[in-house]
């Protein structure tokens, strides 16, 4: 059976430090809802009914997801692996740990995780990464999430939006 999964980078956010508290600035929250709005208009009733969305516990992620889950009337739910600098495989072990089975995922994170996960999952080569700007949506599709087995089905960011 065929699931999908959508990995979305946060959006823009300040400088600062501690970096697990810096937030969203207005034009990353703008980011963000102009996806929110892009991923409303993509998905099909039944895949906005199912949708689970986790997030990493960093503030500019937390913010990210609430804004896409108002979005959708949904609760954020916060995954602790899906930091910045997680390791790839314990994703992908949660992923296979039937999590991805029981619903659509929409995991709300960083780069150079996004990236990474997305590379791995596409491409199998623990060097593949997928530049993702701010705010972009990587949607993929797999039988089983396990590196190489995933296919891209749509990558979009705030800049294909900029001229509408």
């Amino acid at each position: 059976m065929t699931q999908s999964l959508w990995i979305m980078r946060h959006g823009q956010a300040a400088a600062g430090s501690p970096d697990e508290r810096r937030e969203l600035t207005a034009q990353g929250r703008e980011e963000v809802a102009l996806m929110a709005d892009w991923l409303a208009r993509s998905l099909t009733p039944a895949q906005a009914a199912g949708l689970r969305i986790a997030a990493s516990p960093y503030v500019r992620a937390q913010q990210t997801a609430s804004i896409v889950a108002e979005r959708f009337g949904k609760r954020v739910e916060t995954l602790e692996l899906i930091t910045p600098d997680d390791s790839v495989e314990a994703v992908i072990d949660w992923l296979q740990a039937d999590k991805a089975g029981q619903a659509a995922w929409l995991l709300v994170s960083h780069m150079p995780l996004v990236g990474s996960l997305t590379g791995r999952l596409v491409e199998r080569d623990p060097r593949s990464q997928l530049p993702m700007p701010t705010a972009a949506i990587a949607v993929l599709e797999a039988d089983v999430w396990a590196a190489g087995c995933a296919e891209l089905r749509t990558f979009r960011h705030p800049a294909d939006f900029a001229s509408q």
